[in-house]
This record gives structure tokens, sequence and C-alpha cells, in this order.
């Protein structure tokens, strides 16, 4: 545990005092942080958000500027949350935590944390390469269910140790402690009191056994991590303590961890074998539940936990595309091609097609299910009638066929028959990247009313903890489609389009290796 490991004084709210009208739900992701305000009817009432700074000190290296990741941004939302829904900041009755997954950074316990490392940092990609041909993949993967890349954060933590002056000495003798996203924040949030994470979170490291549920031993030999370093790994929902570090939040309970991911399963309703939803993030992360046992995965998917709830822990199978709606961030800060992401519906939707331009988004590499990190970006097709509208085209275009691919792959991995995908996230209020995800499938496309549905599932389980809701049956009729897309193309236009793509994607595979042959 970070400090002295005694648990923060908390309340609990109990039903008799009355109706606590709202849950508080935190969503820190990789490119920016978001706070919601959650009624009981499921509604949200109120939210703001705040980008986070990015640094890319080297080509595959990726880094959270260092005052961006400092937890004053909760306060400020909390704030701007509570104005919008016309309330006081003491209302809300517990905060959930969601977070993306893979980044990761460490912390000296008695002291300060240091700089959080992106889930886009490859800058372990060597040490991955060295496992494999040692004959270790096997083993990780029996083991977590993941395949063995740098996109997760254990090959991270690992590399810091390596390589960081005194890291490893600190480490092996007590006073350093490292953690995912969730871990961080919690730690903050009560003034170094909780070192936790819940399964959802711990298997991102690539050191938890999905069979046992715990820390396992042999990897962390592997990586050459001391158990030391890891926090404890508790359920998705329940009440772990309360935060003390944050002003006009002390006492409020913290109520769930989970992954964003796999919160916004949840909160998607996607709670049976067989239903399945992408969002469209920073990337693309699709997710289908399997059921309370691990199934192997196949074509470079990955199994993986979904939640533990009451000591039941679910399961579902993933596939991440590791750039999503960061190229439309790309176009807009990169190339400054378009001043704001609504633009770029606007220049898909002034040409009848691509212009024969195809990209591959592939900054660092490519996710499931080609699993390159030495991939690279690649733009084809171009001519002298390609515009600005032909590129814009391509790079929404390039989300869908990433998505795409993934699905395919998980349709022959799981047993499980697709009927519909379910979406979220800030790119899914796309009508046009949405009409076209449905016809590159063949299937429908059905978008919720709530598109940042990764709060939504976190504040259900917090609220689940708390006896907010009493039973999941309290919020499961609340799946509300805002629109229903359906396929408008032929099978075979989908298909040709696809080849193209394809063959796009086999030409950027492999390009920072063999550009250094």
């Amino acid at each position: 545990m970070f400090g002295d490991g005694i648990h923060c004084p908390m309340h609990v709210w109990d039903p008799s005092e009355g109706p606590v009208p709202y849950i508080l739900a935190m969503d820190q992701g990789t490119t920016g942080s978001w706070a919601i305000v959650i009624a009981h009817d499921g509604t949200i009432k109120g939210s703001a958000y705040r980008e986070l700074a990015q640094r890319f000190p080297r080509a595959g290296w990726r880094r959270i500027r260092k005052r961006s990741g400092r937890p004053r941004w909760t306060s400020r939302s909390r704030r701007s949350s509570g104005r919008t829904c016309g309330r006081t900041i003491s209302l809300p009755s517990a905060l959930p935590i969601s977070v993306k997954q893979p980044s990761c950074g460490t912390a000296q316990r008695a002291r300060r944390s240091t700089r959080p490392s992106s889930g886009r940092t490859r800058r372990s990609a060597d040490l991955c390469d060295r496992l494999r041909a040692d004959g270790c993949e096997p083993l990780v993967q029996r083991r977590t269910g993941l395949q063995l890349d740098p996109y997760f954060s254990g090959t991270k933590v690992a590399w810091i140790l390596d390589h960081v002056p005194d890291v490893r000495r600190r480490a092996e003798d007590g006073t350093l402690a490292f953690g995912t996203v969730d871990s961080w924040l919690v730690w903050k949030l009560t003034g170094g009191r909780l070192h936790v994470t819940d399964p959802s979170n711990a298997l991102r490291t690539m050191l938890f056994n999905i069979q046992t549920g715990r820390w396992d031993e042999e990897l962390l030999r592997l990586f050459r991590i001391p158990a030391g370093l890891l926090p404890d790994v508790l359920g998705s929902s329940e009440v772990y303590g309360a935060i003390t570090a944050v002003q006009g939040l002390q006492q409020m309970p913290i109520g769930s961890l989970l992954g964003d991911q796999q919160a916004a399963l949840f909160g998607q309703l996607c709670v049976s074998p067989g239903t399945t939803k992408n969002t469209y993030g920073t990337g693309c992360f699709l997710r289908q539940h399997i059921g309370d046992k691990p199934v192997a995965s196949r074509h470079g998917l990955v199994t993986t936990v979904a939640w533990n709830i009451r000591e039941r822990m679910q399961y579902a199978l993933e596939g991440s595309v590791l750039i999503g709606g960061a190229v439309v961030q790309w176009l807009r800060d990169g190339l400054g091609l378009i001043r704001s992401a609504a633009e770029s519906e606007t220049l898909a939707r002034s040409v009848s097609d691509n212009g024969g331009v195809y990209f591959v988004p592939a900054f660092t590499g490519l996710g499931a299910p080609h699993w390159d990190p030495y991939a690279r970006g690649l733009l084809v097709g171009l001519t002298r009638g390609t515009t600005f509208a032909h590129l814009a085209r391509a790079a929404l275009e390039s989300i869908a066929y990433q998505v795409a691919d993934v699905l395919d792959a998980m349709r022959d991995g799981s047993g499980f028959q697709v009927e519909e995908l379910r979406v979220d996230g800030g790119a899914s209020r796309n009508d046009w990247l949405m009409q076209f995800q449905s016809d590159l499938l063949g299937l429908p496309v059905i978008r919720s009313t709530v598109t940042e549905t990764t709060a939504q599932g976190a504040a259900y389980l917090a609220g689940l903890a708390v006896g907010f809701w009493t039973s999941q049956q309290e919020f499961a009729g609340r799946d509300r489609i805002e629109h229903r897309f359906e396929p408008q193309i032929l099978r075979g236009q989908a298909t040709a389009l696809r080849e193209r793509w394809t063959a796009a994607v086999m030409r950027s595979k492999g390009w920072e290796t063999s550009e250094h042959s």
C-alpha cells in the first residue's frame, strides 16, 4: 500500500437517509478527462471535459505531460458538471472511475508520482521481440489472454526498471510502486492511502492470471518485476475508500474501478454472451461478452476479464484498433486540414467516393488482428485529382475498415453470431462514418442516446456498490436507441472496397524494420 495503508474514513449511502440524486463518474482517457453527472434514471445531467497535453520525445514514444496528469482536473471538471445541472457539488453519492487501461506510471510511496506513460508508447518493442524469440509468447497468452505486445503496460514498467537510473533499486527496497491509471488516480484522490486496482485493469499489465484471478508469479519473474510494486486486486464494484485529497469531494466513496472498454460494455448493457459493442474513441475497441469462462483467443484477439461483481468473474473477447478517432485529431492538429472534428464529415460527404485513396493510420503500429508494432502510416492511391476531401474521407474510412477487420476475426473466433453492433464514443456521433460502418459490415449499427457509455457503465457499477441501485434490473430496460443504421450497399461492393484496403495494409506492415535493414 502507498503510505500507511490505513483505509480512508467514509460514509456509505443508506436508502433510509433519503435519495441522493446523482453519481459522479470520472472517465480518464489517453487524450482527455471527462467528469459526468448521472441521475438515478440513467440520464446525464452534466459533464465537463479537459484535454490532456501529449509529448512525443521520440518516434514511437508517447507521454502525458506531467502537469496534465495531476488530479486537479477532477475538481475543475466536477464544479463545471455541478453548474451544468444547477446543483451544488456536494450531492453525488459515489465516484466511479474508468480509465484507459494500458497507460501506466510509477510512484514514490512517500512523495510524488512520476509522469504517466501512454498505452501508445512503443519503446518496449525490443523487449517483446526478445521474449518472443525465446519462446515465451505461448506462456503469456495462456496466462493472460493477451498478445505479447508493447501496448500492454507490464512491458513498459519492465523497460523503466531496466533503463531509468536507480528505479530498480527503489522498486526492490519497497520505496517505489507501479500502477495503471486507475490505481494511480485512487492513490492521488485518497492522499496516498490506497494502492488498489480491479481485475479488468490488472489484466492489462500482462502480469495477471485470468484463470486464478491473481498476479502470476512466473510472469513476474519473466519480466523481472518485484511483486511488491503491484496494487491489491479487488472487485470491480465495491467501496474501496473515500476521497480526501480534492477540495469539495471529501468523504465521497469511490465505488467502482473498471477499464474503459469494460465499462462501455456494461454501459451498453452487453451483459449476456454474444452481445457486442464498439467504442470509437482515440482508438477503437470492440468487445464481445462471452460468459463466465475464458475462451482462448484466435486471430490476434484478446481474451479479457469483463468485470468481477460480487466475486463472479465475467469474460469478454476483444480487439483493439490503436488509431481510431485520433486520425481526426491528426487531420486537425497535424495537417491543419480541418478546424473541428465535424468538418471531417462535411468533407467526406462532399465527394461521391474516396477517389481511390486509402489511408492506413499505423502511426504506432497496427493492433488486432495484425499486431505489427513495426507497421507505419501509409497513404496510397494519390492522383492529380486527389483533394482535401478525398484525404478526409479516406481517414474516416480507415476507422471503419479497421473495425471491420476486427469483427471478422471475432466472428470466426468466438462461436457467437453477431446480430448487430452497438456503438458509442465521440466518433460514433459522425452519421457518415456510422453508415459506412454498417455498409462494410452488412449489419445494423445501433447508436445509443448516450454516446459516453464508458462513464455510464462505471456509474452503474458504483451505484450498485453503494446501494444507489439495488440490482441490474433497475437499469436493464434503459437501452435507449438514438439511431439505427442499416446497410445500404451491395455486399459485392463492400467486398471490393475491403480488398483494396487489405492491399494497403499489407504494404504498411514491417515498414520500420525494412527501413532500417
